[in-house]
């Protein structure tokens, strides 16, 4: 429970129609998911510029037309692409470390203004590395400063829209509904892509500017209008077993599910009795802790790496002949990140129908391995099959990664063992985050040394990546599968019996 109560946005009292009893719970659930979706969008929109910018930044690559472009220094020399992938590094593990601790300060502060403050200064920083193009900046500390600054206000974003949204929704369907709401995160980093590259071509300071300028807006529209909380607009829950009814003043509402935490540990328990801890130790025993943990270590790792480095690797590598340009190769690799949103949506349908996290995930992680090698072989033949066998990987990649930090972190935190217990949930939720935030820092530094010897070395990498989390989750998958045979013994005799 918080120790205050949150404000109302202002925005309600500006415009009073949007309150209660004008509007319904629905009207306010759709309106809370549009809200987060463009605000951690907007968070991954801010998060690519360094990835567009690299091979304006980065080493020169020769190609058959006309080019000045000469790098920028301390990035375009031979340890060009190890400064870049430090630059990586020191963005994503301020951003790991921040992940542990976000959750908790939410817990105790306004989400709707702790959100803001992440919003703001995401994109404050974001435009002042960008100013290095203007002041002619070449100190590596001063890029790495700013990353890393950022990188604590990023870390701000998840688990205050998580918060935000299982304040609002249950637990019917969660792993289709999260998968659609998180292709948040394919969409930031398809709008942050386009825009980025869209305005290269004046200087690369201008990427940053205008996505920075991109999350303060949208930071704004949070502050004006984002409600945290159902009861914050007077819609009181009332428990009767399973169910549960909002009402507004007199006016009940029936048949709705259960509104309760939603993301395991970055959600707020209403019972102030449940506020004791477990240890650290003990959230890892729990089952499914660490498997899931270290699976998303390694899944993180081979996402961010594309994150980072696809746009470079496509203007180093040659399509049909033909090397294309900074501009081009960052608006191609927006279909990876697109392939993310069906890889998302479909995980977490097939997951909830088979009801089977473990198996879906290791199907979608072994099935990216040929699919990454189909990709490196034969990308280059021509922009059909780059398109199509990128757009394949992207979906095969992400899925199992936007099925774990969703719908598997809430089904672990919210357990019959430690259910009802938020600070246990909260120790669950930054396990596995944190650890696979580690993993997201780990892989765009290993590409930035691993490419100077080829870029089959780094895609082999991935591939040992992915191999190694599927790893993990077979125990767990084996579980599922023997559960699901049993239960269709269990139907096949009782249909025989009747």
């Amino acid at each position: 429970m918080r120790s205050n109560t949150p404000s109302l946005a202002p925005g309600f009292t500006l415009f009073p129609s949007l309150k209660p009893p004008h509007t319904t719970l629905f009207f306010h659930q759709i309106f809370v998911l549009i809200l987060t979706f463009l605000a951690y969008a907007s968070f991954h929109a801010s998060r690519k510029p360094p990835s567009i910018v690299k091979s304006v930044l980065g080493p020169t690559v020769q190609t058959d037309s006309t080019s000045n472009n000469t790098g920028w220094a301390p990035f375009n020399g031979p340890e060009g692409t190890h400064r870049l992938g430090e630059l990586d590094l020191a963005f994503l593990t301020s951003y790991a470390i921040g992940m542990y601790f976000a959750g908790h300060v939410g817990d105790r502060i306004d989400l709707r203004l702790f959100l803001v403050f992440g919003m703001m200064g995401s994109g404050i920083l974001t435009i002042i590395f960008g100013f290095g193009y203007w002041f002619d900046v070449h100190l590596l500390g001063y890029f790495i400063g700013v990353q890393v600054i950022c990188g604590v206000f990023q870390s701000i974003g998840w688990p205050c829209v998580v918060s935000v949204v299982g304040n609002w929704f249950g637990k019917e369907k969660r792993g289709l509904i999260m998968g659609v709401w998180t292709s948040h995160t394919s969409v930031g980093n398809i709008i942050g892509s386009v825009v980025a590259s869209g305005v290269l071509e004046f200087g690369w300071g201008w990427s940053f500017l205008v996505p920075g300028i991109l999350i303060i807006v949208v930071g704004i529209l949070v502050f004006c209008f984002l409600v945290v909380s159902p009861d914050d607009l007077g819609f009181e829950m009332m428990s009767s077993g399973k169910e549960i009814e909002m009402c507004v003043g007199e006016e009940n509402v029936a048949n709705l599910e259960k509104v309760e935490s939603e993301e395991a540990g970055l959600l707020e328990n209403k019972d102030s009795d449940s506020l004791a801890a477990i240890g650290f130790l003990e959230a890892w025993r729990l089952p499914g802790v660490a498997p899931f943990s270290f699976c998303l270590f390694f899944s993180k790792l081979v996402a961010y790496t594309f994150l980072y480095w696809l746009p470079f690797y496509i203007r180093h590598t040659a399509v049909a002949g033909v090397h294309l340009s900074h501009k081009t190769a960052g608006i191609l690799s927006t279909i990876f990140d697109i392939g993310g949103v069906l890889g998302g949506v479909l995980a977490g349908f097939i997951s909830d129908v088979i009801d089977a996290r473990a198996v879906t995930s290791v199907t979608f992680l072994l099935l990216s391995i040929p699919a990454l090698i189909l990709y490196r072989i034969y990308g280059s033949v021509s922009m059909v099959t780059n398109i199509g066998l990128m757009f394949l990987s992207g979906l095969l990649v992400n899925g199992p990664y936007s099925l774990i930090t969703t719908a598997v972190a809430a089904d672990l935190g919210t357990q019959d063992l430690i259910k009802g217990n938020s600070r246990a949930l909260a120790t669950v939720t930054a396990i596995i985050d944190g650890t696979g935030s580690v993993g997201a820092a780990l892989g765009p530094l290993l590409a930035g040394y691993i490419s100077t010897r080829g870029w089959n070395s780094v895609f082999l990498m991935l591939i040992f990546a992915i191999f190694f989390a599927s790893i993990f989750l077979v125990r767990v998958a084996k579980t599922e599968i023997g559960r699901m045979v049993s239960e269709g013994k269990e139907l096949g005799s009782s249909v025989t019996a009747s």
